[in-house]
């Protein structure tokens, strides 16, 4: 298994010298400077290749930019409005520059409006660290008081409601305006930041799209752009949606097991593969991790490890990001079915055999929480994910021998 680290670019507080003690083989980017829809041009991926080549002092890094994530999908191909062919058309032309460059593994999601959702950046741990959390009912006291979305309290239990106005109505105009931030945050270091109108905007365009048809606009587009990545051996690797399930009235078209055979099945190239995230997936009780990657593994072409904590029963509520270790995924299972996977592919003569994996989002602990880097993404809880997976991972790859056997 292959480890990489996420890297937003020059502004990233989080700097290539960083990865290179973190101990890492490649680097994960993406131009996220370049609006949604327009074309990646070569000359600004050979930017970002010798941004990642280089040193704070200049030297080297040794490093190369291995995986793309994201190149994002416009809300016009989900839709299929506006200029949704000229994007599709644009896609295409970027995947041919990505393999010009070298890079082969290319990230995407097919989330409506907002690529992640959270209601608390930075919530405070028992140990004194903070991390990333979702809480169904600050979420609720959002959608149905700050948003006011037509009909968004029929879509909350009235238990959830009740508190959900509750807890409004102790909000500071503070806390108000914090919830609303970071709710809307989305992708950090994308070229889109939305305001509350934007996205009133963008869920009223989305009124006529159900689940159905938001997958036939999903496989439409994979009808596309999958053929051309399977000639130029590129692989695309759809992240699931996060969280999986659905929110703002949006329909969720990559959130279970059934979400991606589906999609798999409907253009069955290898091209058109999987980013299996065992945060996002594993929100959900339903979704069995190490089973989904002894069962898709042969498309799973990214993984993010990442853990988090159910705290509620039920499909929809709250939940945190956890240690990577710790959470409700099996960790130790996942992984062992990464490397049964890897020997599956050795064996068949793959020439993808590594699957690369990132520590995915991470806690602030120790220096991370004065460093204030992006939200997810601190250094020095990263590195303490990669160090707990990078040990698993040898373990299972070399299991103690009993000598007395």
């Amino acid at each position: 298994m292959r480890q990489t680290w996420r890297w937003f670019g020059p502004n990233d507080l989080v700097q290539i010298d960083d990865m290179l003690q973190a101990g890492v083989e490649g680097v994960v980017s993406a131009l996220h400077h370049v609006p949604t829809g327009a074309v990646w041009t070569p000359e600004a991926i050979a930017t970002r290749h010798r941004e990642i080549a280089t040193r704070r002092d200049g030297s080297p890094s040794g490093l190369a930019w291995e995986v793309v994530e994201s190149l994002p999908v416009s809300e016009d191909v989900k839709k299929q409005r506006g200029e949704w062919r000229e994007h599709i058309a644009n896609y295409k032309t970027s995947l041919r520059h990505l393999k010009d460059a070298g890079i082969e593994t290319i990230c995407y999601n097919f989330m409506p409006v907002l690529d992640w959702t959270r209601t608390d950046l930075a919530y405070r741990l028992p140990h004194g660290g903070t991390c990333m959390r979702f809480d169904v009912y600050d979420f609720a006291a959002f959608d149905i008081f700050i948003l006011k979305r037509a009909g968004s309290r029929e879509t909350f239990p009235e238990a959830v409601v009740a508190i959900a106005e509750e807890r409004f109505a102790a909000m500071s105009e503070a806390r108000k305006v914090e919830l609303a931030g970071n709710v809307v945050f989305g992708l950090p270091g994308a070229a889109e930041h939305f305001s509350l109108d934007d996205v009133r905007h963008h869920l009223a365009e989305y009124g006529d799209i159900d689940e159905a048809r938001l997958r036939s606009h999903f496989i439409a587009f994979l009808e596309e752009v999958a053929p051309v990545a399977d000639d130029l051996g590129v692989r695309l690797c759809c992240h699931p949606d996060d969280p999986p399930f659905p929110l703002l009235g949006l329909p969720r078209v990559m959130s279970t097991e059934a979400h991606y055979k589906a999609v798999m099945d409907a253009v069955d190239l290898l091209a058109n593969g999987i980013t299996l995230c065992s945060g996002s997936l594993g929100v959900r009780a339903d979704n069995d991790l190490p089973g989904m990657m002894d069962r898709l593994g042969d498309r799973v072409h990214f993984l993010h490890l990442r853990n988090t904590t159910r705290e509620m029963e039920g499909l929809y509520g709250s939940f945190h990001e956890a240690e990577h270790l710790g959470g409700d995924t099996d960790m130790v299972a996942l992984l062992a079915a990464a490397l049964r996977e890897e020997k599956r592919r050795r064996d068949a003569g793959r020439g993808d055999v590594s699957i690369p994996f990132r520590p995915d989002h991470g806690q602030d602990i120790l220096d991370d929480l004065g460093r204030k880097a992006q939200p997810g993404y601190p250094a020095i809880g990263r590195l303490k994910g990669l160090a707990e997976l990078r040990g698993v991972i040898a373990a299972l790859a070399h299991p103690v021998v009993d000598s007395a056997a």
